[in-house]
């Protein structure tokens, strides 16, 4: 037992050290979410903002754009450091070893032979291809020389094959004449298979046979005729890619050199039969494709074409990274791709965007409207209230408490009595009473654990309720000035407030540019700029008027937030008329409507954003006419400004 103590007062607990929290978030939801509000808020649709979400990166992962702008220097760095023509490079080096050793031979023979082959030998074509094919059948008098020649045949064969079947050029080394008529066999087989293919013919028992004889040189093992098909199909198109890149004289030579792989015509002919069984049966590939090349690392037709399939991969990753066509999703990222190409942390980071991307969706903060287009949920739109709101509060500071408090609300503040349950009750249970209502009831021999007869209710009595309506400009200037963000931002903390603390009050939002319009949260917070002269407060005025007069019970309270003198108002017809300088309808419009509403009791508050004397000097005569207040925050501090009159004026 004591050995048992002493090992446990062993045991220490601390915060965990190596590297990132292994039980922690794989990411911030909240945080994901108050970003795309942001944009949302500063005129990106929310499709947008989820993109530039993901574009951008979150929570120290690396977005779209890093992620692409690797793949982009990866295809770079692959152009820039490589050339297609190392085979031909090799196979001219090769053909000068021969004939450099040939001569040699050949000048230490005093002889009209040696004169006459050396005549042959000065007549050859200039080209590569040329110069192969004039020797097919010349009598090498130099040991080192025909050696040389048969490897120039052995690359050339090695290469054409390791163009379309993965290592055979390795595979292939000092090749028999055996291993040659069996791949001659395996090519044949395989043109069988794929023109009885191509002819609509089963060809399962003939895949089954073709893999069980020649399964040997396709280690990715296909399934199927068809899975076979799609990787031959891909490779020849690279190889097609990578000729079409070179210039036309170094097709021509390849064109020609291949005519001598292995010493035998029958192989280049089987596989052009090959590509075009393939060209016919996968049309969709890019055969017409190519690229440019300009390094200074020579690489084999094998070598050159994995590097035509790694641009075509590369190429289609940026395309999936991009997230550019419809229905694009970041579960379209082919994640194996892209660790291969790219690493491990490439892979990690995306598939922690996808999950970000999914978690979002699953979560409910997005929806479809009627039209089609993604908009934010009535619970994105409360989140984002709710951090609108933290920064307000943080700001009133020592009024904290009392922005905190959630006795606020319709029901009213308890009387220190309760009554029982009626249906169509909101207040809060009177939890111990109605546990003793139970308690007595089974004792009385009801076995009932709970019934709606047990509950009572606390009693409240009725508190003064408010009216409000907020009227935020909308005209261009605030997009301008930057001052759109935070009036939308302002709007969110005192909905959340509002809806949340104080529920019996009423919220009106009217936005007023040329013309004025009630609207919803949501429509407000994805409200675009528009370029629209015209700052219409008569006809915001009006909307407001409308509202409190449809709760006449309750205090009425207008908050108007703007950065302009009124410059429209509206006419009897609905005609909205600007005019600028204010012309003296739109200000006898204008003050009408304030004094009317002055007349049904409203408090008003007018905040004034900018330092446009004109507008200070007409606000503070409004102000002093309707017995109202002017306030002129700081953009940071709007937010808590409007949040504290409200609070202010509904206590009166």
């Amino acid at each position: 037992m004591d050995e048992v103590r002493r090992r446990e007062r062993r045991v220490r607990y601390g915060p965990y050290l190596d590297g990132p929290d292994p039980l922690a978030p794989p990411f911030d939801v909240r945080a994901a979410m108050e970003e795309i509000g942001r944009d949302v808020m500063e005129g990106a649709s929310p499709r947008q903002a989820l993109q530039e979400l993901l574009r951008r990166g979150h929570d120290g992962r690396r977005g779209l754009d890093d992620l692409t702008r690797q793949v982009w220097q990866r295809r770079r760095d692959l152009q820039r450091d490589n050339r297609l023509d190392g085979t031909l490079q090799e196979l001219r080096e090769l053909l000068q070893r021969a004939l450099d050793a040939e001569r040699a031979e050949l000048a230490r023979r005093d002889t009209d032979d040696a004169r006459f082959r050396e005549m042959q030998l000065d007549a050859l074509p200039p080209d590569t291809g040329g110069a192969v094919r004039e020797l097919d059948s010349y009598d090498w008098q130099s040991a080192s020389a025909r050696e040389a020649y048969e490897q120039i045949r052995d690359l050339l064969g090695r290469e054409l094959l390791d163009q379309r079947f993965q290592g055979m050029k390795e595979a292939l080394q000092n090749a028999t004449p055996q291993d040659v008529e069996r791949i001659r066999e395996m090519l044949d087989d395989l043109n069988s298979l794929l023109a009885n293919h191509a002819q609509g013919r089963a060809t399962t028992e003939q895949f089954a046979g073709f893999m069980r004889r020649h399964g040997e040189f396709f280690p990715e093992n296909p399934r199927t005729t068809d899975e076979l098909i799609d990787l031959l199909a891909a490779r020849a198109a690279a190889a097609q890619r990578m000729l079409n890149s070179m210039s036309a004289r170094q097709r021509a030579e390849l064109a020609e050199l291949a005519q001598q792989a292995f010493g035998d015509p029958r192989l280049a002919q089987s596989l052009a039969q090959l590509d075009a069984q393939l060209q016919g049966l996968r049309p969709g590939e890019d055969w017409t494709g190519s690229g440019r090349f300009r390094g200074d690392n020579p690489l084999g037709m094998g070598e050159a074409t994995r590097a035509m399939e790694e641009l075509a991969q590369l190429d289609a990753l940026a395309e999936q990274l991009a997230q550019s066509y419809p229905g694009a999703r970041l579960e379209d990222v082919d994640l194996e791709a892209l660790e291969s190409l790219l690493g491990e942390q490439a892979r990690v980071d995306a598939h922690r965007l996808a999950e970000l991307e999914h978690e979002l969706t699953r979560q409910g903060l997005f929806e479809r409207a009627a039209d089609g287009s993604l908009q934010l949920s009535p619970k994105a739109l409360r989140r984002l209230g709710e951090s609108a709101l933290r920064e307000v509060v943080d700001r009133i500071g020592g009024r904290r408490g009392e922005r905190e408090t959630r006795r606020a609300g319709a029901a009213g503040e308890p009387t220190g009595a309760t009554r029982p349950w009626t249906f169509g009750d909101t207040e809060a249970w009177n939890v111990p009473r109605t546990l003793i209502n139970a308690q007595l009831r089974r004792a009385g021999g009801d076995e009932r654990r709970l019934d709606v007869t047990d509950v009572e209710i606390v009693e409240t009595e009725q508190r003064s309720r408010a009216a409000v309506a907020l009227l935020v400009d909308t005209s261009w200037s605030m997009v301008a000035e930057g001052r759109w963000l935070p009036m939308k931002r302002t709007a969110l903390a005192l909905h959340q407030l509002i809806s949340t603390r104080f529920r019996g009050d009423d919220l009106s939002l009217i936005a007023f540019g040329r013309h004025a319009q009630t609207v919803e949260l949501g429509e407000l917070v994805g409200l675009d700029g528009a370029y629209a002269q015209g700052t219409n407060l008569h006809h915001a005025l009006l909307l407001a008027g409308r509202h409190l007069r449809r709760h006449p019970d309750a205090t009425p309270v207008v908050l108007v937030v703007t950065d302009g003198e009124p410059t429209a108002h509206l006419t009897p017809g609905g005609e909205a008329l600007f005019d600028y300088p204010p012309s003296p309808y739109t200000i006898r419009a204008t003050i009408g409507e304030v004094d009317r509403l002055t007349g049904q009791d409203a408090a008003f508050t007018f905040f004034v954003l900018g330092d446009d004397p004109r507008l200070a000097a007409f606000m503070d005569g409004v102000a002093r006419r309707c017995g109202g207040r002017v306030v002129a925050p700081t953009l940071d501090g709007l937010g808590a400004e409007v949040v504290a009159d409200y609070l202010r004026l509904r206590r009166r």
